[in-house]
């Protein structure tokens, strides 16, 4: 792709320029989740100005800048070096420059490094910027339509392994907020399978290569997921967001079995609620939620039994 490069400074300059761009501060600068003209006219300022830019990969980040037109010092800061390159980039706010930070793609420390940078450049008593900008999870999110939803959780990616997935998937899962969770392509239909066996009534946004050029959204049936990516080989293909949509609790959600009903009321009386709770929804794959407002009334009908045995007669 061609970019008149010169017009698109002159833009971020005319447009960003009269922003305020301390010293020896920090930048956290979102970059483009797959497709450039997503990055903003102060993104494109801020990179122009900073001294130096950190960044997750090298190569990748030197291949946007190459994009821009400019020529800026390269600090690798990622997951297996961030603590000790955070002192680097420390030294250089310390001295008075700006650094922008960039991960590979999208917003930093959103399931990208950059966490430890921040921490570290606040207890220096650093400048920290953030400019807003892409993310795949806010990106899902909005073309999920889950109106239903109280709010969203941020999982990102399922630990590996099948047991501790899915005890994590029934911790998550049957609530009344959105989840948000990254998948591989080499994962995805276990991811499927997985959802099926968790939340059975559920219903997901399945999001493929977004904002490029084959990008795919369908909102389904969690029963209906297997089938859907595998009637088409190029459904198992790119990066995946999904968003596994609410489930707020119904009455009918609430009314608990009678063997489900005795099982909690009797670990209620030597748990904790919230542990008991937990036990049932893990071993059954219930509602956490629910559970726990079932055991909290149960523990509480407890109490009034046993002040009213305590009463003279």
């Amino acid at each position: 792709m061609t970019l008149d490069v010169n017009l698109w400074l002159q833009a971020a300059q005319q447009v960003a320029g009269s922003q305020q761009y301390p010293k020896g501060a920090l930048y956290l600068v979102p970059t483009p989740i797959g497709n450039l003209a997503d990055l903003s006219l102060r993104a494109v300022q801020v990179l122009s100005l900073a001294d130096a830019v950190a960044c997750e990969d090298t190569r990748v980040s030197g291949g946007l800048l190459r994009h821009l037109g400019l020529d800026k010092p390269l600090l690798a800061l990622h997951q297996h070096n961030e603590a000790q390159a955070a002192e680097q980039v420390v030294a250089r706010l310390q001295q008075g420059q700006r650094v922008a930070y960039v991960s590979d793609a999208g917003t930093p420390a959103i399931s990208d490094p950059g966490a430890h940078l921040v921490r570290a450049a606040q207890a220096a008593g650093l400048t920290v910027v953030p400019l807003p900008g892409p993310s795949s999870v806010t990106t899902a999110l909005s073309a999920a339509g889950d109106a239903q939803a109280h709010g969203f959780r941020f999982e990102g990616f399922l630990p590996s392994k099948g047991a501790v997935r899915l005890a994590r998937l029934r911790e998550l899962l049957g609530q009344d907020h959105s989840v948000v969770l990254f998948e591989a392509p080499h994962r995805i239909e276990a991811l499927a399978r997985e959802l099926a066996e968790v939340l059975p009534a559920g219903r997901v946004t399945l999001c493929r290569e977004l904002s490029k050029q084959f990008e795919t959204i369908a909102t389904l049936d969690v029963s209906a997921l297997c089938a859907w990516l595998q009637a088409d080989a190029n459904r198992l293909r790119g990066e995946f967001v999904v968003v596994v949509h609410a489930q707020p609790a119904t009455e009918e959600a609430q009314a608990l079995s009678p063997a489900v009903a005795a099982l909690l009321a009797e670990l209620v009386r030597h748990v904790p609620v919230k542990q008991a709770a937990a036990l049932v929804a893990d071993v059954l794959g219930l509602p956490r939620k629910a559970l726990y407002d079932d055991a909290l009334r149960l523990r509480q009908a407890d109490a009034a039994a046993d002040a009213a045995d305590d009463l003279p007669d």
